[in-house]
């Protein structure tokens, strides 16, 4: 929204919300609030907008587009929203006419199954189906906020990554939803998020929060506060974090405490596994605001990231804006900005995240040395660099989308064209 007033560009945004509302952010930018129920599955906090809120003619969100008549529109969703690309691509909205189709992917689908439904190769089989069959043909472009989450497109469609594929159904599958005749490596775009130097800083260290924070929790003075930032829900593999103060409880030369900012599913449960093996080591401060979290982020001894999966993960560069050392799987989307020189990554166990909690402790000079190089990472990914970058994409998807509109939008063509022969096996022999 910021970015919308700083480039002088028109942005509206589509939220699910408790009334419909509308909120002027400021000249160039606009928030419309549709009315949509709390999720039913998986963590019912979050409100959910499903096809009813745009398909009927009469629907809300069609009524805002034409409204508004965008020459874009981004839909940042797998599931109930992404139906609307298809929509669109198949004509079912021409009063809009025919806007350019960008899907925005947050998160890799094969890992919220994994975490959800089914892991393994059901999981991963099932997800690349939906990728590659549905999701990635019925939009122009996707972007991905990190080369980890756009890896999953690649997978999705890559024949060699799905050798037992049909590609009968494969072609089938985009010659109905109309694909773009275009390869697609050149529809695959990675725009990487970026963090509020202003307000995450080193500048917020304080003695008097480093006491209000163990007050808070109820711990010793002396004790080591290890940080926690995020959704307690099973992406975010959080079954490590008990695993991981079990080991860190034997060690009786140090106090170590974890601190949980955050809500979510598996809040109960870990609140559970707490009392039962390790009580008043981790300490739930349910939802943070936003000042509150950010003194907290730089007066933290430690940041703890548990999820080798991230998307991309905003939270541990939140903590190296702060200051703060921070702690966090070798994997994961994250590995975009986070390396050895600037933050301590090892494998997703509860040992090597111990071992690597002593060290961050115990070794002064190896943490100031990470602690400054994670400030040239930060600076590389600050949120205004960010949503340039992300403007500046949609520029060049939208040029190109002009230059070869007839590759995007000739339905007949579309619908006779033998995707895996005339494209597909032709791009990959190549490579």
């Amino acid at each position: 929204m910021a970015a919308a007033a700083r480039h002088r560009r028109l942005v509206r945004l589509i939220v699910p919300g408790e009334i419909e509302s509308v909120e002027e952010v400021n000249e160039f930018a606009k928030i419309y609030y549709v009315p949509a129920r709390q999720s039913p599955i998986f963590d019912k906090r979050y409100r959910v907008m499903m096809p009813w809120d745009y398909m009927p003619g009469d629907s809300i969100i069609r009524k805002i587009l034409l409204a508004e008549m965008p020459d874009m529109i981004e839909v940042t969703d797998k599931y109930t929203l992404s139906m609307l690309g298809a929509m669109i691509r198949m004509g079912k909205f021409k009063q809009i006419g025919r806007p350019l189709l960008v899907h925005f992917s947050c998160e890799r689908m094969d890992d919220n199954i994994g975490s959800f439904l089914s892991g393994g190769n059901i999981g991963k089989w099932l997800a690349r189906r939906v990728m590659g069959n549905y999701n990635f043909p019925i939009f122009d472009f996707h972007i991905a906020n990190s080369p980890y989450t756009a890896q999953e497109f690649y997978e999705s469609v890559d024949k060699s990554k799905n050798p037992s594929r049909s590609d009968w159904f494969f072609n089938w599958c985009w010659r109905v939803f109309k694909a773009p005749r275009i390869p697609f490596e050149e529809r695959i775009a990675v725009c990487p998020r970026g963090v509020n130097v202003e307000q995450f800083s080193p500048s917020r260290k304080s003695d008097a929060i480093k006491r209000e924070m163990r007050t808070r929790a109820g711990i010793p003075s002396d004790s080591i506060i290890l940080l926690y930032a995020g959704r307690i829900s099973p992406e975010k593999n959080i079954e490590l974090l008990p695993e991981l103060m079990k080991v860190l409880a034997k060690d009786s030369a140090k106090d170590y405490r974890l601190l949980v900012a955050g809500a979510g599913p598996q809040a109960e449960w870990l609140a559970a596994e707490t009392e039962k093996h390790i009580p008043h080591k981790i300490v739930q401060l349910g939802h943070l605001d936003k000042e509150t979290l950010s003194d907290y982020y730089a007066n933290a001894d430690v940041f703890v990231h548990p999820n080798p999966r991230e998307p991309f993960g905003i939270a541990p560069l939140e903590a190296m804006a702060s200051g703060t050392p921070t702690l966090a799987p070798n994997a994961g989307g994250l590995l975009a900005y986070a390396t050895d020189e600037n933050a301590w990554l090892v494998a997703p166990t509860a040992e090597d995240f111990a071992n690597a909690v002593r060290e961050i402790t115990g070794d002064e000079e190896s943490r100031n040395r990470k602690v400054e190089k994670a400030f040239e990472a930060v600076n590389r990914n600050t949120r205004e660099q960010s949503t340039d970058f992300l403007l500046a994409t949609y520029d060049r998807l939208y040029e190109d989308f002009e230059r070869r509109k007839d590759l995007f939008t000739d339905q007949e063509k579309a619908g006779n064209f033998d995707f895996t022969k005339e494209l597909f096996i032709k791009e990959l022999l190549e490579r």
